[in-house]
């Protein structure tokens, strides 16, 4: 058997993970007063509950290696292959924790993929992995198709406010209150492994016609499903996951609201999609 690991920065909840046969370490959330679960949709939730009344950012943790070794281990004893599929190492040190366990593990069985992403665009590889690992691929042809489509997945969204980024200190008080009273909005991307910035834009219509523009020029390729991701306000991701299956003719999408992992710095009311390009760069 070969068995699928993967990290809550895919903001994959506990019970997704079960229907998907997946196993799952978690990067933990903390605000002042202490850890905030992540397991299910619900504790996302709350998480944008307590990030909105909140004066300072929570702080997110790296999975201890620990918890890679405890599966590690008894996929040795039982004979069963691994591959993780790790959020970004240019974002956390979970791809870190989990080799230094592998290597702690001493089993050649082992294989952990730098997925160069985050939410879901994590999500979309982690996915395509099982569904070759479900087609009775090999270990190493899991590693293989996952890497064989990493450089092609795309993840973009619109920032809601810019009171998270002036929380995180990354602009001043008085930028991030001139900016909302404007309606700036930071249209951000993955790009070598770490958040950048695509632009900035008045207005939500304008973020999401900018990452139109995107997709426009990358194509999305229909054999992997795009995925939609909101923080904490599900209308807006509906209605950005319906009107862009509309315009590009998509006919399967997904949806899931963005854990606190990544939803610490994008802060409520932001949007996003991920894809799969079909034109290579």
């Amino acid at each position: 058997m070969i068995r699928i690991v993967t990290d809550n920065g895919s903001d994959i909840t506990l019970e997704e993970a079960r229907a998907l046969n997946v196993e799952r370490v978690v990067l933990e959330t903390a605000f002042e007063d202490g850890p905030c679960p992540m397991d299910t949709d619900e504790d996302y939730a709350l998480f944008y509950e307590k990030l909105k009344k909140s004066d300072k950012l929570p702080i997110t943790s790296r999975p201890a290696p620990q918890q890679y070794l405890d599966i590690y281990l008894d996929a040795k004893e039982k004979g069963d292959g691994v591959v993780v599929v790790a959020l970004s190492s240019g974002l956390s040190g979970t791809y870190e924790s989990a080799c230094v366990a592998r290597d702690m593990a001493e089993y050649e069985n082992i294989r952990v993929i730098d997925s160069h992403q985050a939410v879901m665009s994590q999500r979309i590889l982690v996915e395509h992995a099982v569904k070759l690992r479900n087609s009775g691929r090999t270990l190493d042809e899991i590693v293989s198709g996952v890497k064989d489509v990493r450089h092609r997945v795309r993840v973009m969204g619109v920032i809601g406010s810019l009171v998270y980024l002036r929380k995180g200190g990354r602009i001043p008080p008085a930028l991030a209150l001139i900016g909302d009273a404007l309606g700036i909005k930071p249209v951000i991307t993955v790009t070598n492994k770490v958040i950048q910035p695509l632009g900035k834009v008045r207005g939500v219509k304008a973020g999401i016609a900018m990452m139109y523009k995107m997709m426009d020029e990358d194509g999305i390729d229909p054999a992997f499903a795009p995925c939609f991701g909101y923080t904490s306000n599900k209308e807006m991701g509906e209605s950005l996951m319906r009107d862009t299956m509309e315009k590009y003719g998509v006919r399967r999408a997904g949806l899931s609201r963005v854990s606190g992992i990544i939803g610490t710095h994008l802060g409520t009311d932001s949007v996003g999609v991920a894809y799969v390009k079909k034109h290579e760069e």
